[in-house]
């Protein structure tokens, strides 16, 4: 059984909710969600005795939210959904095509079938791979991300969405059956004083679209995922492929100008990617100032961030994470 920490003295009443983990885990198999990791992430977490890998509570709040949320929407559509769509004004003669759940062998050109929370397998490579997808309507793959504001202007998982939806679709091939996918995003941090910002979602509840990748393409990348796997499964930690920029979260470089170059305790100005539209433009600008200023002073490059290993499994077992504090890229 998994056990927690409340090291916070997290309410009793509100602890139980978060200790409560209602999610069908399945350890016999490996998930769809667990392929889109890191391998050296995946190899070294399942090294950790379960006595030294306990979590505390409330590190757990956003993927319980998340998770009420999903439960929320099934139980809509599996009690009373026909009333929900009538109330919404759709006509009784669609509602009564709706169909949830359904075998897909019985399922007609009349009906509109609707899947919610379906858990499939699939061996490959002497693997079992499950996945469990969010909704499906019509054929078309529907995923719910309870996230941040940052997620949607930064585009930082996009290509995690199109690679999960892909696999999902290759489990599920008699009802995922349409070319994309559909993220609704649910936004916990959103405000509405920011939503003039074309760059900021609209509203605190948006969809968006992604192009799947085909089941060849994405059959192919699991193949190379597992063996990746079965190959470093038993290699020392130091042999392990390390993760790379985009798997770190990396934030980009900026670079910090000093018109005194004795005086390095704060920066005249600091040159980031995100201002200048790239990290060569941001530089060109630094060194700009540089000379614009007679040449006198000094552009220090700081590396980017990396944010992922503060929330990896495998930390204490990890030597590139103590690279990464060493060079500065990790400020714990």
């Amino acid at each position: 059984m998994r056990r927690y920490l409340n090291q916070h003295n997290v309410p009793l009443s509100v602890a139980v909710y978060l200790a409560t983990d209602t999610y069908d885990h399945d350890d016999s198999t490996i998930s769809a969600t667990a392929l889109l990791k890191p391998t050296r992430q995946l190899i070294l977490a399942g090294r950790i005795p379960q006595e030294q890998s306990l979590e505390d509570i409330m590190g757990l709040v956003k993927s319980r939210l998340g998770n009420s949320i999903h439960d929320g929407i099934e139980q809509a559509w599996l009690n009373g959904y026909d009333k929900a769509l009538a109330a919404l004004g759709h006509p009784r003669r669609v509602i009564e095509r709706v169909v949830v759940n359904p075998d897909p062998a019985t399922v007609t050109e009349d009906h509109i079938p609707v899947y919610l929370e379906q858990r499939a397998y699939r061996q490959i490579e002497g693997v079992t791979v499950s996945g469990k997808f969010d909704f499906v309507a019509e054929g078309r793959l529907e995923d719910f991300k309870n996230t941040s504001t940052f997620t949607w202007i930064n585009n930082t998982k996009d290509d995690d969405y199109i690679l999960q939806g892909s696999i999902y679709r290759w489990l599920n091939p008699e009802v995922v059956t349409q070319d994309e996918m559909q993220i609704n995003f649910l936004f916990w941090d959103w405000q509405a004083g920011k939503a003039r910002d074309p760059s900021y979602p609209p509203q605190p509840i948006v969809a968006k679209r992604f192009p799947l990748m085909s089941p060849a393409e994405t059959e192919a990348f699991i193949r190379r995922k597992l063996r990746e796997i079965a190959h470093y499964r038993d290699q020392p930690e130091p042999a392990l492929p390390p993760c790379s920029d985009k798997e770190l979260w990396r934030r980009d470089p900026e670079f910090k100008y000093y018109k005194n170059p004795d005086k390095l305790t704060r920066s005249t100005k600091n040159f980031r990617p995100s201002e200048f539209g790239s990290t060569a433009a941001a530089k060109q600008a630094a060194y700009s100032r540089l000379a614009k200023d007679g040449g006198t002073g000094t552009v220090i490059e700081v590396p980017g961030q990396v944010m992922a290993c503060k929330y990896c499994p495998a930390f204490t077992l990890c030597s590139q994470k103590d690279q990464l504090i060493a060079d500065g890229s990790l400020q714990l």
